[in-house]
C-alpha cells in the first residue's frame, strides 16, 4: 500500500493536529513492521523556510520536501485542485491523506481526510488565516468527495454525519493514543501549579479561566490561604503559543491581581511536556469545543487531576476520571478548582482514575484502524471507477 501523508502540521511546533500527525506516522510505521503489513509511507511537506527531514523516530518513511510557500500551495490545492500529488512528487500512490478537512488532490489515489472538529462552521470568528478563508465554504464538498473521513472522536463523527452529510459508513473514529508514560508516584512537592495547555486562541476560552482564577484568589482573601489555614492557591501556568487574539489575556496577566500569579510560558516542545505535567497540581481545559483534547489524555496518563468543559468531545475522553464544568460559568470553574486544591482525597481519587481511563486509548490500535480505513478507501475508490 503506497500512502502519501501531508506532514506539514507537524513540521514546526506540534500542537494538537501536529502531534496527532507525528504520532500517527510513527505508529503506522511500527505496526507495519510488527504486523507485517505492506506499507510504503511517504511524508509530504512544503515550506519556503522549514525543511522536512526523516529522523530516527520516522525511520522507514520517505520524504518529499518542496520549497513552495504554504499559503500558495494551499490556495491552489483548496480552490483549484492542482497540482496533483503525482505531479508534485513524481510518484504514484494508492492513498493520499490530508490531516485537515480539505483534499490532497490526486489523479488516481483514494482520498482520505481527517476532520478534527467543525468549530470553524459554528464559529468562524474564532478562526484565522486559511481556516477562516477556505474551511467553512469548502469542507462539506471535500468531505463528500473523500473516500474516507477520519475523525478523533464519536462526537466529531456525529457532527460530520449531521452537518456535512457524510454517510456513516465512510467515517472512521481513530482517536489519539495515550503517551507511553508511567503514572507519577505523588503530586508535586510544594503544591505545584494549575496548568492550561493549548494554543491561546478564542475557542480555548482562556478568558473564562482567568475570570475563574481571579475569583478563586478573591475567595482566598488577601493572605491566599484556605479554610484550614495552610493551603494556598497554586500559580496558574498558561502553556501554549500566543496568537493575535490572545493579546488582551496577556495584558491582563501583567496587571494586578493576576500579575505574579499567572505565567505564560509559550509553546512547550513535546520532549518537555511530561516534565510540565509532572509539576502540575491539576489541568484545566475550559475550551468551548474540542474534537478530542490531547492535553486531557496526557494529563490523565500521568495521574494529574483534570477539569474540563462539558462540551464537544471532552466528556467522551474524560468520562468519570475528572470534573466537567460549563464553559460559560466562571463561578463553577472556580468552585471545581477550589475543591481539587482543598480536598486531597477527592483529587487523589481522580488522579487514580486517570491512568485507568487513559489506557483505553492506544496509538497501535489507532494505527491499525487507520490502515484498515485506507484499505476500505482504496476499495471504495475502485468501486467508483468501475461504476463510472
Amino acid at each position: 500500500m503506497r500512502v502519501l501523508i501531508d506532514y506539514r502540521a507537524a513540521l514546526r511546533q506540534r500542537s494538537g493536529v501536529g502531534e496527532y500527525t507525528h504520532q500517527l506516522v510513527r505508529s503506522l510505521l511500527a505496526i507495519a513492521q510488527s504486523d507485517g503489513r505492506s506499507l510504503e509511507l511517504t511524508l509530504f511537506s512544503s515550506s519556503w523556510r522549514d525543511r522536512l527531514s526523516v529522523d530516527r523516530e520516522l525511520a522507514g518513511a520517505d520524504a518529499v520536501d518542496r520549497r513552495v510557500p504554504v499559503r500558495v500551495l494551499n490556495f491552489a490545492w483548496h480552490r483549484l485542485g492542482w497540482p496533483r500529488a503525482e505531479s508534485l512528487t513524481r510518484r504514484a500512490f494508492d492513498v493520499t491523506h490530508s490531516l485537515h478537512p480539505l483534499l490532497l488532490p490526486s489523479r488516481s489515489a483514494a482520498h482520505v481526510v481527517t476532520i478534527h472538529d467543525l468549530n470553524f462552521l459554528e464559529h468562524p470568528e474564532r478562526t484565522r488565516a486559511e481556516i477562516r478563508r477556505d474551511y467553512p465554504s469548502l469542507a462539506r464538498r471535500h468531505a463528500q468527495r473523500a473516500d474516507a473521513v477520519i475523525v478523533p472522536s464519536r462526537f466529531t463523527a456525529r457532527e460530520v454525519e449531521r452537518r456535512l452529510d457524510v454517510p456513516v459508513e465512510r467515517i472512521a473514529v481513530c482517536s489519539p493514543g495515550a503517551p507511553d508514560w508511567t503514572p507519577r508516584e505523588a503530586p508535586p512537592a510544594g503544591g505545584g501549579y494549575a496548568l492550561f495547555l493549548g494554543t491561546l486562541e478564542p475557542r480555548k476560552n482562556v478568558g473564562l479561566l482567568l475570570d475563574a482564577y481571579e475569583r478563586l484568589l478573591h475567595l482566598r482573601g488577601a493572605d491566599n490561604v484556605g479554610a484550614d489555614g495552610r493551603r494556598g492557591v497554586p500559580p496558574l501556568v498558561l502553556a501554549g503559543k500566543a496568537t493575535g487574539e490572545s493579546a488582551p489575556w496577556l495584558a491582563r496577566i501583567a496587571k494586578p491581581p493576576l500579575h505574579g500569579r499567572v505565567r505564560h510560558i509559550g509553546y512547550v516542545d513535546p520532549a518537555n511536556r511530561r516534565e510540565l505535567y509532572e509539576g502540575a497540581r491539576l489541568l484545566v481545559q475550559p475550551s468551548y469545543e474540542e474534537g478530542f483534547g490531547i492535553p486531557v489524555l496526557e494529563a490523565m496518563t500521568l495521574g494529574v487531576p483534570v477539569i474540563a468543559s462539558n462540551r464537544g468531545a471532552l466528556p467522551e475522553v474524560l468520562a468519570d476520571a475528572g470534573v466537567l464544568v460549563e464553559p460559560d460559568q466562571p463561578e463553577q470553574l472556580a468552585g471545581a478548582m477550589r475543591r481539587l486544591i482543598d480536598d486531597a482525597a477527592y483529587a487523589g481519587a481522580l488522579a487514580a482514575k486517570g491512568p485507568i481511563r487513559a489506557r483505553q486509548f492506544s496509538w497501535s490500535a489507532t494505527a491499525r484502524r487507520v490502515y484498515d480505513t485506507y484499505a476500505a478507501a482504496i476499495e471504495r475508490r475502485a468501486g467508483r471507477s468501475r461504476s463510472a
